[in-house]
């Protein structure tokens, strides 16, 4: 005769329980996995503006790297405390493409490093001067983007009806090249005050930034000042490394109609490099 027990049954409750259990753990974990990942790994940032036309335009959706220049409050996501000093911070490379934030308001730039700890920054008729050398430029072509609801021609841009019935605007395209050899695209609308001032030297711990679209940006060159200039930006307020654009879309879909979420999409942007 069999005289082991036998075992007892699982209740409906004692099933449903334990689907809720795993449930909420599974989502635990998510969160967990989620927070880590943007604490430690990438963030998400969008494009507002044209100042860093041509190389990232209103309405990219960009990942950005946050290990490259170290941690502390800035960097951290959904305002979680943190140290006011970097922890495993480096600087940035001259060139480097950068997330920070405003040092009077605290939104989100993005913009590109150009002056480093005790580099002298100028700029004469529109040229980079960079430790009192012309920093190289040259002309690299036109660069157009199609009119849509996230892009306006600027006054000083050629605005030309195209085939397909759609309009351009296109601006007068350029190539600086920094010592070290790192190159990037730029835009220059012609003269204006922003062509002109005297040498900065960059006080240690501060950077030097610019946007690429030279005319149509507030940055190292105007004051800090809240939804305006950057002034010199501190490295404190480093929050991450711009690196690859992850979405565009030229702003024209509409929730209603879902087919546009795919027709708004710039489809030749996603995976663009930074």
């Amino acid at each position: 005769m069999d005289t082991n027990p036998v075992a007892a049954q699982d209740t409906p409750d004692s099933v449903e329980k334990e689907s809720w259990g795993s449930f909420l753990w599974f989502c635990t974990k998510l969160v967990l996995a989620v927070l880590l990942f943007r604490t430690l790994l990438f963030s998400f940032f969008t494009i507002p503006s044209e100042s860093m036309l041509p190389g990232l335009q209103t309405g990219d959706y960009l990942i950005a790297a946050k290990w490259p220049y170290g941690y502390n409050e800035n960097s951290l996501p959904l305002g979680l405390p943190g140290p006011a000093d970097r922890v495993f911070g480096k600087i940035p490379e001259r060139g480097d493409v950068v997330v920070f934030k405003h040092p009077e308001d605290g939104t989100d730039y993005v913009k590109r490093v150009i002056g480093l700890p005790g580099d002298t920054v100028a700029m004469a008729d529109g040229q980079l001067i960079l430790n009192g050398e012309l920093v190289e430029k040259k002309r690299a072509g036109q660069f157009a983007i199609a009119v849509s609801p996230n892009t306006r021609c600027n006054s000083r841009a050629a605005e030309i009806p195209v085939a397909n019935g759609t309009t351009q605007c296109r601006y007068r395209l350029f190539e600086e090249r920094l010592p070290g050899g790192r190159s990037y695209l730029s835009l220059d609308l012609g003269p204006s005050v922003q062509d002109d001032f005297s040498p900065v030297v960059v006080p240690e711990g501060k950077l030097f930034v610019m946007g690429d679209n030279r005319d149509n940006s507030m940055d190292s060159r105007f004051p800090s000042l809240p939804g305006g200039g950057v002034g010199l930006v501190d490295e404190r307020l480093l929050v991450a490394r711009a690196s690859v654009v992850l979405w565009s879309t030229d702003g024209s879909a509409e929730w209603i109609k879902p087919w546009t979420w795919f027709t708004s999409a710039r489809w030749d942007r996603i995976g663009h490099s930074i």
